[in-house]
């Protein structure tokens, strides 16, 4: 037996054929000839492959609970934090691109803009923002929307942690007949969350959970919060690519809330 590695690959899964490194490093096609276009698209292609990746755990963390597998629940909860903080820290990266380094480019990008992300949209209706209008934006990819809906039909992350909440017996009032529908803001819920972090040794799971799903969108306003500020260093106040309001919608996307009753409960304690 030797520690030599191995250098002849020649017939064997090697590391770039595991990962089909040819397929993701040629997957770059800048339209211009500005230095700063690879940047923009590395930039929102990895974003892509860490969302990909969250929608993967979202599913499977939303499962678990309806399964009463909460340690497996959290577990998965946690590493959508986690995948939150690298998209957030990507931003970083970003922020080196100058308003007249992306003004090289821009007219480039024709009318394609990050506004027209499917994965956005699953990781927001499977949290539980769900606004059935959002599927306009992809009316040309059928198979997306089929995607997108299927996700609309099933409970979301935040429903299965209310459904919970009922199995555990709390009185978290009745479920809407429509699940594809936005949730409305339920006192009963409130109430439920109230008297587990008032006694949170004695509903010691419930209470872990309700911190996971705070960590969650707290990370995940962060990133909404970075978007913006970066979209604002870029472009000022001009209009997005995709036709959006640019900065102006951002602003209003900051003030959406995924888990409404766990913040607003944290004035009552």
């Amino acid at each position: 037996m030797t520690d030599t590695p191995e250098t002849d690959f020649a017939g064997k899964m090697a590391y770039g054929d595991y990962l089909r490194l040819d397929l993701i490093l040629g997957a770059q096609a800048p339209r211009s000839s500005a230095h700063d276009e690879l940047l923009f698209i590395i930039q929102h292609q990895t974003s892509e492959l860490w969302m990909k990746l969250a929608v993967h755990e979202l599913e499977s963390a939303r499962d678990a609970i309806a399964d009463d597998r909460l340690p497996h629940a959290f577990k998965m909860l946690a590493r959508v934090s986690r995948i939150l903080e690298q998209l957030n820290n990507a931003w970083d990266v970003l922020r080196t691109l100058t308003p007249s380094e992306y003004t090289e480019f821009r007219e480039d990008l024709g009318q394609s803009s990050g506004f027209q992300s499917h994965q956005y949209r699953a990781i927001e209706f499977l949290c539980g923002n769900r606004n059935a209008a959002m599927l306009k934006p992809h009316a040309h990819r059928p198979e997306i929307v089929t995607e997108l809906q299927a996700i609309l039909s099933r409970p979301s992350l935040y429903d299965e942690a209310v459904r919970l909440l009922a199995r555990s017996g709390f009185d978290v009032g009745d479920e809407r007949a429509d699940l594809s529908e936005q949730r409305v803001e339920n006192p009963k819920l409130q109430a439920a969350w109230r008297a587990i972090y008032l006694s949170p040794e004695e509903h010691w799971a419930l209470y872990e959970l309700a911190e996971k799903l705070v960590d969650l969108e707290d990370y995940f306003r962060r990133w909404r919060f970075n978007h913006v500020t970066t979209v604002e260093r870029v472009i000022g106040l001009k209009r997005g690519t995709g036709g959006s309001q640019g900065v102006a919608y951002l602003r209003r996307m900051l003030e959406v809330e995924l888990f409404p009753e766990l913040w607003h409960v944290r004035t009552e304690l």
